[in-house]
């Protein structure tokens, strides 16, 4: 039974690391895991923090005739516990396929906003014990390449800037239930959770019969294993970049020429998965096989290839990166916070205003002949420095470019800065090594600290 002596010790070792200096939003669909969440956070932050700020938020994502009612019930239970609450609705058209993914990403989308307008620098959600077993065993299904085997991480950086912590990661959704009946609290039952249409509910049937418990346990053993393995390799590779890795001029990568004879050959067929994805402005890792075909090839003499939009020249005087000129984006507009073919992050100062006249700002490729009068470095041959830099953008009115690629454009206000493609939207705290060292080396904004007392919390993952 749950005395509440008990109940303080859960939410203690759920949250006592944590760093609430700027608050927190807590993720409530009115599901028993997020219920669970809210009322012990609640229970942490009324001994512990008082006088830290909790936003409860509940997104509508309008796919239910019932899911605004929903809302509002949630509304209720929290305005009667003295928890500030929000609802945020996911409005506009949905998709025909891959809904639940789509559903995530907005989800993830109005949480990160809802902060952002309080100042709030941490969001937590109600991610269970059960729900990591259920994500392991559906990409174990897909044959998973062993980086998603570690499942969902602890925490995860939203947009670059944004925390999002799971703290029932560990706990199971019955101790939840348990302590909910024991309160007396009930919760919401989302009908989607058993709709036989979508996988985790199909898994989560699965795991409901006969060894459903054994498979749980090897899930949760296999996540925590990858997630080491994980982190292992990020930390090697981390220290490959730093070693063999440069950036003679914006949008050029260069790599030393003993990198790919390097006697860590798997560290360095993950940099080359992960630069590739960098320089070309991809969300996901290039393919290994591929990668690891190439660092073969590479290590025979000079070549001339493409993988994932990026151009890799080897030459005697190093291993080249850099964007393939095909598929840049047309010009447009500068938009606060948007990833530029998912390279290069744009930044509008709050005073500026942008106009829709034919003379305005806009933001497309320097292009090839505005490239050839740019300063070039030494080291590198031009004919390298100007293909680089004609794929970079720049800031451009009139026909005429303001600044040279990744500046910033003064009296405008608009910045364009470095983004590290893969890690750019979500950056998991397995991957912050070596998504630090990609920052540094393409002058990324560093990486924030992760939310925890002594940045990791001592679980063994790497200081930003």
């Amino acid at each position: 039974m749950l005395t509440p002596d008990t109940k303080a010790n859960l939410s203690d070792r759920l949250f006592f690391d944590l760093d609430f200096s700027t608050g927190a939003v807590a993720a409530v669909s009115g599901g028993s895991d997020s219920t669970a969440l809210v009322l012990l956070l609640k229970d942490h932050l009324d001994r512990t923090a008082p006088g830290a700020r909790l936003l409860a938020v509940t997104i509508d994502h309008g796919l239910r005739p019932d899911s605004a009612t929903e809302a509002r019930q949630v509304a209720d239970f929290c305005a009667e516990r003295g928890v500030a609450h929000r609802i945020l609705a996911w409005r506009g058209d949905k998709p025909a396929s891959g809904l639940p993914a789509a559903a995530r990403e907005a989800r993830y989308r109005l949480l990160a906003q809802a902060a952002d307008a309080e100042g709030i620098k941490l969001i937590l959600t109600g991610h269970t014990a059960d729900d990591q077993a259920e994500t392991v065993l559906m990409r174990q299904a897909r044959d998973d390449d062993g980086r998603g085997l570690a499942g969902m991480a602890l925490a995860t950086l939203h947009d670059w800037r944004t925390w999002i912590v799971r703290p029932l990661l560990g706990t199971r959704r019955a101790a939840l239930r348990d302590m909910l009946r024991h309160r007396d609290v009930g919760w919401i039952e989302d009908p989607t959770n058993v709709d036989a249409r979508f996988e985790r509910p199909r898994m989560r049937a699965a795991l409901a019969q006969g060894e459903g418990e054994r498979r749980i346990a090897e899930a949760l053993a296999l996540s925590a294993q990858a997630a080491r393995e994980r982190h292992d390799i990020g930390r090697r590779a981390a220290k490959l970049i730093d070693a063999f890795a440069s950036r003679p001029v914006p949008g050029l990568i260069r790599l030393d020429r003993d990198f790919a004879g390097h006697e860590d050959g798997q560290a360095a067929v993950y940099v080359l998965r992960i630069l590739l994805a960098t320089v070309g402005g991809m969300s996901f890792l290039a393919d290994e096989a591929r990668c690891a075909e190439l660092l073969s090839r590479l290590q025979l003499g000079s070549l001339c290839a493409t993988l994932s939009r990026t151009v890799v020249d080897a030459r005697r005087t190093g291993i080249f990166l850099r964007r393939e000129s095909r598929n840049l984006p047309a010009p447009a507009p500068p938009a606060d916070n948007w990833l530029w073919d998912n390279r290069r992050r744009v930044i509008l100062d709050d005073r500026i205003t942008l106009k829709d006249g034919p003379g305005d700002l806009v933001i497309a490729p320097l292009g090839r002949a505005a490239a050839s009068k740019a300063p070039f470095s030494e080291d590198v041959p031009q004919s390298l420095s100007r293909a680089a830099l004609a794929a970079e953008p720049a800031l451009w009115s009139g026909g005429k470019h303001l600044d040279f690629a990744g500046g910033d454009a003064g009296p405008q206000s608009v910045s364009i800065v470095p983004a590290v493609a893969t890690f750019a939207r979500f950056l998991p705290c397995f991957d912050i090594e070596p998504a630090t060292a990609v920052a540094m080396l393409v002058g990324a904004p560093p990486v924030p600290a992760p939310p925890f007392h002594g940045h990791d919390g001592g679980r063994g993952w790497a200081k930003a």
